[in-house]
């Protein structure tokens, strides 16, 4: 298809001696009478008063100052609070006595129950002592009478004092709101929110909350969960980040470290693709062989290029599209035609499954789009309000709206009602190429013609920002987290960003990409690939975290291969469509059960052969070894005759 779009976790209740944001035992009352962060139980000084180095060991330690060269401090204190993380606070507590070393200082551990327990001027005075900046003198004083005067914690070095009470502040206010104290809400907004000099657009926001009618509308419109939510804890772990992690250790400290290291295997292992995480005990790696690599099953039915395919969300259907103005719609277990739409008068460009895969709409250049029934067949209805080709389309996270994009210039983009109402049509006067909905549900993406990328607020419909590549934008993906972009580029690049800051996360060069409309997708299990066409009639396979080319797979006969999908139940699975008309299935087979799958397959490949003289479509079905004969794994990598004899089966069977 032409770019230019044309004809183209322990018990929860049992109180935890020191996990960070959790209730104080015995044990911790008793060690905030005398100890300090990190000082051994003989002593008795202040935190950072001490004429002992913090975190100093008793006179009658005689241990090894590290631990295979770690801090031994370090390395203690993580394990105390992992022990209680883990609810074993009698072991935590004996590690505590055994080593001196306790897990935080007595004002830690009062900033933090003053923070848990909202008592906001005595966390203030904890954090940075008597008179913390941006302290005009006034406000609201809410506080049990206890007065805690120290010289406040140490910060981190990238500490923004004001953005920490900000955050402190701006909790204090929302639960005045809770309660209805609106008087004393209205003093904190103005005596101590205001002085700080923030974000200004948050200040605003923050004022219109003044007229929520009720708690449970002021918890809708601040997206809060209230003070008896969660919101006091995801402060303090949003503080306790600010805090120096030597006076605070951040929560969870060694499950954070844990997941470091098993990021840092599978970020080094090219072939990585199951959901099952790395064992701790060995180093991890994946072996090559099982990855999919070879040709299963070719099918041939559409009789013209193949320009897209996309797996439903179940992973049980396949639906490509195509030049020749049908829709195909395959089961993928069996990969029988379940559906043959044929009510497109103009070659048919993109399709794409509802969240609940219930509905499906496709884009045609017939200038229309078409929603359907996916079981029955049907068409359900049909969108004419466009006067150039629709290229692409998208589907909101409710399932009841989607999104049509298309070349022309006065609607390009426009919502719609599954009972076809109109509901907006997004102004901006350029021509949409391709469009994504970001599964969060906060962002709707555009590429256009004009090779800029539009990045909406698709809640409130306004534009965040835009900005211009500089060469031709062919197709727009988001990763299933709603981190990031994937961007296929016309200059044999593909680019990764981050959708926040827009900024370039990660590269991919290889493949040929020029004149024609080729798109990639991120895939895999937890998508750790991203898998592209290429106009040299390959597949090209990068790993997302390390950016390095995993595969080139020899693919379609000739022409652009167009798109690719991976089946997002099955990282064994992925497809290709290309101008040969093709889709391919490759998969590893252990020798034991080529036999059975021979058999199989036979009947299957006997079942589905086109008995056609015409120009086909090519699947490719990639099938793991420890899966059943009828699991394919697809992907256009291949080229087999599309009249394939007993020759052509067998050398398919037998790779």
């Amino acid at each position: 298809m032409r770019l230019d779009g044309e004809t183209t976790n322990s018990n929860p209740n049992s109180p935890r001696t020191f996990s960070n944001g959790s209730s104080l035992s015995p044990l911790h009352k008793a060690a905030l009478l005398n100890t300090t962060n990190g000082v051994s139980h003989s002593q008795s000084t202040t935190n950072g008063t001490s004429s002992h180095a913090n975190g100093a060991a008793s006179a009658s330690r005689t241990a090894a100052p590290t631990y295979f060269g770690h801090d031994r401090e370090e390395v203690a204190r993580i394990l105390i609070q992992s022990l209680s993380d883990l609810g074993y606070n009698g072991a935590a507590g004996t590690l505590s006595r055994e080593s001196g070393y306790e897990l935080e200082s007595p004002t830690v551990a009062a900033f933090r129950i003053a923070v848990l327990q909202g008592e906001w001027a005595e966390a203030e005075n904890l954090l940075f002592g008597s008179h913390p900046s941006g302290d005009s003198g006034g406000g609201v004083s809410i506080s049990n009478g206890h007065s805690h005067q120290s010289g406040g914690l140490v910060l981190a070095e990238e500490a923004d004092k004001d953005q920490m009470l900000f955050w402190m502040r701006q909790q204090k206010f929302l639960e005045l709101l809770e309660e209805r104290d609106l008087g004393n809400a209205l003093m904190v907004l103005r005596q101590e929110l205001t002085p700080l000099h923030q974000d200004i657009g948050k200040l605003h926001a923050l004022s219109s909350l003044i007229m929520c009618q009720s708690a449970e509308d002021l918890k809708a419109q601040a997206q809060w969960d209230g003070a008896e939510g969660l919101s006091r804890h995801n402060l303090l772990s949003d503080l306790s980040r600010s805090i120096s992690p030597s006076v605070m250790i951040p929560e969870h400290r060694l499950a954070v470290l844990l997941d470091q290291v098993k990021q840092n295997q599978i970020s080094n292992c090219l072939y990585h693709n199951t959901a099952t995480s790395p064992s701790l005990y060995s180093n991890h790696r994946c072996d090559r062989s099982q990855f999919p690599r070879s040709t299963l099953l070719e099918l041939s039915q559409h009789s013209d290029e193949v320009w897209f395919l996309e797996f439903s969300h179940d992973g049980t259907r396949l639906a490509t599209t195509s030049k020749d103005r049908t829709i195909i719609i395959y089961n993928t277990s069996s990969f029988e035609v379940l559906h043959r739409l044929s009510e497109h008068e103009g070659a048919v460009a993109y399709v794409a499954w509802s969240p609940d895969d219930s509905k499906l709409v496709s884009c045609s250049q017939d200038r229309r789009a078409k929603l359907w029934d996916p079981v029955s067949g049907h068409c359900i209805l049909t969108v004419e309000a466009h006067v150039e080709p629709v290229t692409t389309a998208a589907w909101a996270s409710d399932g009841q709206t989607f999104i049509t994009g298309s070349l022309d210039i006065q609607a390009q983009l426009c919502a719609w009602d599954v009972n076809g109402r109109h509901i907006y049509t997004w102004p901006g006067g350029y021509r949409v190429q391709d469009c994504a909905i970001s599964a969060d549900g906060q962002r709707l993406i555009t590429i256009s013609t004009e090779k800029r990328i539009h990045v909406y607020n698709y809640r409130t419909r306004e534009e965040e920002y835009n900005f211009e590549l500089k060469v031709d934008l062919t197709c727009i993906s988001i990763s299933q987290n709603s981190r990031y972009m994937l961007v296929n580029m016309a200059d044999n690049e593909i680019q990764l960003l981050d959708i926040e800051t827009a900024e370039i996360v990660r590269r991919f060069m290889g493949q040929k990409q020029g004149t024609y409309v080729i798109r990639s997708s991120f895939g895999g299990a937890a998508e750790n690939f991203i898998i592209s066409g290429s106009q040299d009639s390959r597949v090209y396979i990068w790993h997302k975290e390390n950016g390095m080319l995993v595969e080139t797979l020899e693919g379609h006969r000739s022409g652009c291969v167009n798109a690719v999908a991976w089946n997002p139940k099955d990282p064994r699975m992925f497809a290709s469509a290309g101008d040969d008309s093709k889709l391919v299935d490759r998969s590893y087979v252990h020798r034991k059960e080529k036999n059975q799958r021979k058999q199989v397959i036979q009947a299957r490949l006997d079942a589905l052969r086109i008995r056609s003289s015409r120009k086909s479509d090519l699947i490719a079905i990639h099938q793991h070894p420890h899966t059943l004969a009828c699991c394919a794994l697809i992907s256009s990598l291949a080229c087999v005759p599309a009249n394939l004899g007993e020759g052509g089966i067998s050398n398919i069977i037998s790779m």
